[in-house]
């Protein structure tokens, strides 16, 4: 069983008091807090291990090497790659799409090529395209999404007849949209499609296997899964990798150069242009490490409560609006929503002030989805294995405080 209040315990941070308040961070979905295991990783590499990986053949940059490359087995098996070498290391997810964009996309799509994506993308899998859209001449599509966060799957084959690719969410950051992924994939197999999946609301939040799903590519963030800033993961189909181009040039990627041309590294260090950020994926490696003893069916359990919780809890204050499924099972541990005709930049501010809670207001980098349910900002509190149910109770008597506050009851 998950035990949020034991589990506090490991997190320095969320000792914190702010403006005398305990700190209660309901902002896991924008990036979670990092357990003293984690940190001490860090900390341990740097004190014992530092040195430039794959180049030395001196004592302390083998061991670094091979910390590093047991780092990149450990995240493999987490999410059930048959290979570690289908894991490339990026900085995060927004870099794991832009490698697939540019050295995918770039390569292979020609003029009059359709691209699809949906209206619930971040703008990390929106803005990629639409470059390589302008610079390809290809033409992008987006699924519709209805008006209680559902894709519009009845009109799938609609939109990826002819797709060359489709790429989108497996977790929506705004609606909390679980989509079914899985079966998505096999109906743009059938149409030739290569896909990719965002998975940055996905795999840190319930089991995840990239080889049962079956995308191509599939991208994610560490920092939101206990894991350091900067340092991302990209899973990709080996044949693939093999007949692509690097995204970027220089030291590491390469195998040979001449000052006539290069004969390019194996898979996947070819992609992992430049020193890489050791420390961080080995602190990755450290969160897999923690998750796994905690078991992510129990931290989707333990999500599935509170988000309940708190569904049932906010649907009762007056002038709430809540975006997405019902259903939570359909859901990820987010929750967006305005409150009146509060802002929710205001909101947030009053929250934090007077009741040290920390949550996300703005557009969350989807202004689109926003702006098809008529928003331009929302509110938005997201979950982790540290949150409780007493921390949803503060939050609803400061949204009632708020009504208050701002005069609108």
């Amino acid at each position: 069983m998950l035990d949020p209040r034991i589990i506090k315990n490991d997190f320095p941070i969320l000792q914190r008091v702010i403006d005398g308040k305990r700190l209660i961070y309901l902002d896991n979905a924008a990036t979670t807090q990092k357990p003293m295991q984690v940190i001490n990783a860090i900390k341990q590499y740097y004190e014992n291990f530092n040195a430039n990986v794959h180049r030395g053949v001196y004592e302390l940059s083998i061991e670094s090497t091979e910390i590093y490359e047991n780092a990149r087995k450990t995240v493999a098996n987490f999410i059930g790659a048959k290979n570690w070498r289908e894991i490339i290391f990026t900085r995060n997810t927004t870099e794991g799409i832009n490698l697939v964009a540019y050295a995918y996309g770039l390569h292979n799509l020609k003029d009059g090529d359709k691209i699809v994506l949906t209206e619930m993308e971040h703008h990390s899998n929106i803005v990629p395209w639409q470059i390589i859209s302008s610079v390809k001449k290809a033409k992008i599509l987006h699924l519709p999404v209805t008006n209680d966060g559902y894709l519009m799957t009845d009109i799938l084959d609609k939109y990826l007849k002819d797709a060359k690719i489709f790429a989108l969410t497996h977790a929506s950051n705004v609606l909390g949209t679980i989509n079914p992924v899985k079966e998505l994939i096999k109906v743009a197999k059938e149409y030739g499609a290569t896909t990719i999946i965002d998975g940055a609301q996905s795999v840190p939040h319930f089991p995840v296997n990239v080889s049962d799903i079956g995308a191509d590519f599939y991208a994610f963030s560490g920092h939101k899964m206990l894991g350091p800033l900067g340092v991302g993961v990209l899973y990709a189909n080996r044949k693939m990798l093999e007949e692509m181009n690097p995204f970027l040039g220089g030291g590491e990627m390469i195998k040979e150069v001449s000052l006539e041309r290069s004969v390019w590294n194996e898979v996947p260090w070819k992609f992992e242009a430049g020193t890489p950020s050791v420390a961080d994926a080995i602190g990755l490696a450290e969160a897999v490490k923690y998750l796994n003893k905690i078991g992510m069916d129990n931290v989707r359990k333990h999500e599935l409560e509170l988000t309940s919780y708190a569904y049932q809890s906010l649907v009762k204050l007056p002038k709430i609006r809540l975006l997405g499924p019902i259903n939570k099972n359909d859901r990820t541990g987010l929750i967006s929503f305005t409150l009146a005709d509060i802002h929710p930049h205001d909101l947030a501010e009053f929250l934090d002030k007077k009741y040290g809670i920390a949550i996300r207001a703005g557009h969350h980098c989807a202004m689109p989805i926003h702006t098809k349910f008529g928003l331009i900002a929302s509110a938005r509190i997201s979950f982790y294995i540290y949150n409780t149910i007493e921390e949803i109770d503060v939050l609803v008597n400061g949204l009632r405080d708020a009504l208050r506050v701002f005069k609108t009851i």
